[in-house]
């Protein structure tokens, strides 16, 4: 049958099952999902069964599980590896969702709800064109399945049970759904990540909280240094101020700048989309490339003292803050984390104490547009969007990607099929429904091209 007829005669069927995964809410980042978490991993296992695997079990790690599955119909046709995630992000603010986010709901053409696109979404359309190929006797290459649990919280085990595992994994090709295109009518393909190194901040004044009145002004408040210190961190101009920050970040040569500067990009509709008066970064730079090719570092989360309702004049023992980098090529995270916390811990005042945590890290990963799967993985968006796909780097991190070309030794291909406004980390998290429906398709493509 043909795919865009399997699709149509079979469309309530994929989206039911898709939304059989949504409905677990298997957040990784909260300790009492664990049932969640299996749970979901046995519902991958049973998809991946009806899809067409000859073998699928539930792999222990140090951590969450991972989903492996296979089929191989020839140990000389090439071998691909599907990658995704069926961990998905905490939800909250609640009160902020249209609808709950663990009750898919199909609203002006787009799904709503956590892990609609990243990931379950996403990685669900490498099973549907799986299917399809299987059922339609079009299956020409060995494929390999492994979904995690523990990507929205840096995949800390996943590089392990690679490295255990390396013959079980053995592939050919990686492909892995979990980035965005430029707009549904643009396609691109995701050639760059930037890397991540993440902190938690404690800082500590006195050893219990006081009364604001009779203390404030003779013992140092952590909320105030602590603000203080991280203001410091950055510029008017939007640069980093830490030494040695940029030590190892390549300059763009004018070609690459360029080629850049040629990626249609809409600045008014990216504002009005964001609801913004105005764009804001580090100087000298576009947003694609402040975005892309740039590094950051962000103050992603602060609190301390009392945030309840009416007043209390309570001076805090203690003050938060969660700190993130994006790291460019050449940024390693375990180099930028010693920096950043050595730095910090200089420019703390000797009235209060600090306590830096890294809590996790990536690196940061540049594929080729020259080898055989980046051009077919070309030829089959163009087959099935109408348009060549751009060359894009994009400012997310992806923590198994350079794990997977450390220890695998594949450059994995970024086929995503989202987009910015699919609201992804946040409230109202969504995916178009036609563009889930072109990912099958342009998998579907890939396959043939191989």
């Amino acid at each position: 049958m043909e795919i865009t007829s399997y699709l149509s005669d079979n469309k309530d069927r994929i989206l039911n099952e898709l939304f059989s995964l949504i409905q677990i809410p298997s957040v990784s980042a909260h300790s009492h999902r664990q049932p969640e978490i299996q749970q979901c991993a046995l519902r991958w296992k049973e998809i991946l069964i009806a899809a067409g695997v000859d073998k699928v079990d539930i792999l222990p790690t140090s951590g969450n599980p991972v989903v492996y599955a296979q089929k191989i119909i020839d140990k000389n046709a090439p071998t691909i590896l599907i990658y995704g995630h069926y961990d998905v992000m905490p939800a909250e603010p609640l009160d902020l969702w249209i609808s709950p986010p663990f009750e898919p709901e199909v609203r002006d053409g787009h799904i709503f709800a956590r892990g609609a696109d990243d990931d379950k979404g996403q990685s669900f359309i490498h099973a549907k064109a799986f299917e399809y190929l299987v059922r339609n006797n079009e299956l020409k290459s060995n494929v390999k399945f492994l979904i995690e649990g523990e990507e929205e919280i840096g995949s800390p085990s996943l590089e392990l049970f690679c490295a255990e595992n390396k013959e079980l994994l053995a592939c050919d090709i990686i492909l892995v759904s979990d980035t965005s295109m430029l707009a549904a009518n643009m396609p691109s393909i995701t050639t760059g990540l930037r890397g991540l190194a993440y902190w938690q901040i404690e800082v500590t004044g006195a050893s219990r909280d006081l009364h604001s009145g009779i203390f404030g002004g003779a013992v140092a408040n952590p909320i105030n240094e602590l603000a203080k210190m991280l203001a410091s961190l950055t510029d008017a101009d939007g640069k980093i101020t830490i030494p040695h920050f940029y030590d190892k970040v390549e300059q763009l040569s004018n070609t690459e700048k360029d080629l850049i500067a040629q990626i249609p990009f809409d600045e008014e509709g990216y504002k009005a989309n964001l609801k913004i008066e105005k764009v804001f970064g580090e100087k000298g730079y576009s947003t694609i490339e402040r975005t892309g090719v740039r590094p950051t570092l962000d103050i992603c989360g602060i609190w301390g003292g009392y945030t309840g309702e009416g007043s209390k004049t309570v001076l805090p023992s203690k003050a938060y803050a969660k700190l993130s980098a994006r790291l460019v090529p050449n940024q390693l995270s375990p180099e930028i984390s010693e920096l950043v916390s050595d730095h910090i811990k200089k420019i703390a005042p000797d009235h209060i104490k600090v306590d830096i945590t890294f809590l996790h890290g990536a690196e940061s990963y540049v594929c080729s547009i020259d080898s055989a799967a980046y051009k077919a993985a070309e030829k089959a968006y163009t087959t099935v969007f109408g348009i060549r796909p751009l060359p894009v780097r994009r400012g997310g991190s992806i923590g198994v990607i350079p794990i997977f070309e450390k220890t695998l030794q594949v450059k994995p291909i970024l086929m995503g099929f989202g987009l910015e406004s699919d609201a992804i980390h946040s409230p109202n998290e969504n995916f178009p429904v036609d563009l889930f429906f072109k990912g099958i398709r342009t998998v579907v493509e890939f396959y043939r091209n191989i």
